[in-house]
């Protein structure tokens, strides 16, 4: 089975192009507080040339109804991923897919959602890994994706020891704090397509 891939915390066209032409199934745009934080216009600007077949995915955390209003209007996102209880609260129209972020810990405490998730540890973006062997109990259920301190190093051990859906790379793929490299997205990739029939 293919793995789901989606590279997150994009600020650039030229690495936003590296990620298409790599091979990922989706690109994520981070408009909650964050070194990579962009805003809808920077999102719209670097994201024009995305293939139709590669989702959009607005990353938020806990955004006021204003700010996912204004992500909806400006951006149009193929996909929201905010963490779960901000779904109670948010008005998600049915054309936008939830990916809804369950945290190690708390995950027990949410209904594990029969579609699309987000399993990471408790700050996203910091390159915090998960116990594989509580996620792979998880990623029994639903179609998880698994993200937190995933790099080439470590990819196909954490695809071989989970089974996720998908994975979710970020601070993996940086030169530096917020600095996606070109190279290392498309070595990420490659190594994730080649574990995929460990």
């Amino acid at each position: 089975m293919s793995v789901f891939i989606k590279i997150c915390g994009l600020r650039d066209a030229r690495c936003v192009a590296a990620a298409v032409d790599a091979g990922a199934d989706a690109v994520g745009f981070v408009f909650a507080e964050s070194v990579r934080r962009v805003s809808v216009e920077e999102a719209n600007a670097i994201s024009q040339d995305i293939p139709a077949g590669v989702q959009r995915v607005a990353v938020m955390r806990h955004p006021s109804m204003q700010e996912w209003q204004a992500v909806l209007d400006g951006f149009g996102p193929d996909v929201l991923q905010t963490d779960a209880q901000d779904f109670d609260v948010l008005d998600v129209p049915g054309n936008v897919m939830r990916w809804p972020v369950l945290r190690q810990g708390s995950a027990r405490d949410v209904a594990i959602p029969t579609g699309e998730y987000v399993y990471e540890g408790a700050d996203s973006g910091a390159g915090e890994t998960v116990d594989w062997m509580q996620a792979a109990a998880i990623a029994k259920q639903g179609r998880m994706i698994l993200a937190g301190g995933l790099a080439a190093g470590n990819i196909a051990a954490a695809i071989r020891a989970v089974r996720p859906w998908g994975i979710d790379v970020s601070s993996g793929v940086e030169s530096g704090p917020g600095k996606k490299d070109e190279a290392l997205i498309s070595q990420f990739v490659s190594v994730a397509r080649a574990a995929e029939n460990d």
